[in-house]
């Protein structure tokens, strides 16, 4: 039986980074996508199938924003909430009181979560309960440092820069042994040590061994203005993680469709490879703006042709530095929007990834299962297949990775004869 989990999610702060003279509601309960933010992570968090208990530390004055933002939250998921708790002058102080309120439950696994981070996806829950499930203490979700990093002391002073090879940007959630963590943070307040800047530094300190974790760009923390401009941004295109809605049954859609799909990646320095939503290890990662997921690159453009709708570069061209790094779930959550905006389902996805490395076959389940998922379709209707080229061509002398999709689409044949927008 798997273990079960607990969500903590740290909302205590007041986000002065995002101070606005028009308004003092913190940064968590600004809205976005007409909801406030924290609805959303809540969502997210909820949603999942083994998160089986939620705490919120908040700050004592947002009582009414906090009531305000569960009422609007999914009710499939409400049952699992705990009394919430106030935070405490620190962070640590804020996830210390979270933890005590979760001591009462059964749970095996507590995931501490950023308020501020709406754009969490399941696939990113799944890797760090892997990770725990595995025997690990501790699991960080972060992502490779891609930019190039400089370090200047004063202005004015010559730039240094520094190596960015093993340096990993820290994201949350960051998931333990809710027993260890929390015994861990009852032995910092006993040594009085109250300003570690996340858990993990703290659980480092107790002699805890964390490991990394695949994060995704897409769940970046909402800190400045210009974040809270770019969440709205990629909130239009980006459905937070919700239950499945009822949806018109396939027999009723009676217009099947037919998109083709294909793309390449090069491979480019790094050590892992993201396919169908999946995190390969790898002695090399795929080069690409985005997150360089050529599975999903070829699904979405397959959806995007059944409904003569263009393609991935029209909508996300690799110019607009919006989608640097992106998830590509996000692309093709974009094209299920289109689909649906006609009343039209997805019915079938078949993949052909063609490559010499990695070797596909031992990873085939998780990526079948992520794309169904993603897809939000049963999992018989998802095929992963694998081949190589024979030694022939780019592929064949491990230059890159390609990708061919087949999409089937099912659209209400008389009621439906617009384009797609």
């Amino acid at each position: 039986m798997a273990k079960t989990a607990a969500a903590l999610v740290v909302a205590a702060g007041r986000g002065s980074r995002l101070a606005d003279p028009r308004t003092s509601v913190p940064k968590q309960y600004r809205l976005l996508a007409g909801h406030p933010v924290l609805t959303h992570t809540l969502n997210a968090l909820g949603n999942h199938p083994r998160i089986s208990h939620m705490v919120t530390v908040m700050h004592p004055d947002d009582i009414g924003l906090y009531d305000e933002a569960v009422s609007v939250a999914s009710e499939t998921w409400s049952h699992k909430l705990v009394q919430a708790v106030f935070g405490g002058e620190t962070r640590q102080e804020s996830v210390h009181a979270g933890l005590k309120a979760l001591s009462a439950t059964s749970c095996d696994y507590v995931l501490i979560h950023d308020a501020a981070r709406p754009f969490l996806i399941h696939d990113v829950i799944d890797r760090v309960l892997d990770k725990l499930d595995g025997g690990a203490e501790g699991a960080l979700a972060a992502t490779q440092v891609v930019d190039t990093l400089k370090k200047q002391i004063e202005p004015g002073q010559p730039l240094e820069t520094i190596d960015r090879e093993n340096l990993w940007a820290a994201q949350t959630p960051q998931a333990f042994s809710l027993s260890r963590i929390s015994r861990a943070h009852e032995n910092a307040a006993q040594a009085a040590h109250t300003a570690f800047p996340d858990d993990t530094s703290l659980a480092e300190w107790d002699g805890m061994t964390v490991v990394l974790s695949a994060g995704d760009p897409a769940n970046f923390k909402i800190t400045t203005a210009a974040d809270l401009r770019r969440a709205e941004q990629q909130a239009s295109l980006l459905t937070m993680s919700q239950p499945h809605s009822t949806d018109r049954p396939l027999s009723e859609l009676t217009d099947i469709r037919t998109g083709i799909g294909y793309d390449v990646h090069a491979f480019d320095d790094g050590d892992a490879v993201i396919l169908g939503g999946v995190s390969l290890p790898h002695t090399q990662k795929l080069k690409g703006h985005s997150d360089a997921d050529v599975v999903l690159h070829a699904i979405t453009d397959a959806t995007l042709g059944a409904i003569g709708a263009g393609d991935i570069g029209q909508h996300f061209p690799p110019t607009n530095p919006l989608w640097k790094g992106a998830s590509s779930a996000m692309f093709q959550e974009d094209a299920m929007r289109r689909l649906s905006d006609m009343g039209g389902r997805l019915a079938h996805i078949d993949v052909t990834i063609v490559c010499e490395e990695p070797k596909i076959g031992p990873h085939r389940d998780r990526i079948r299962t992520s794309i169904a998922e993603i897809c939000r379709l049963p999992l018989s209707r998802v095929s992963v297949k694998a081949t190589t080229s024979e030694r022939l061509g780019f592929t064949g002398r491990k230059e890159g990775i390609a990708a061919l999709a087949s999409v089937t689409v099912r659209l209400p044949f008389e009621e439906y004869e617009g384009d797609a927008t």
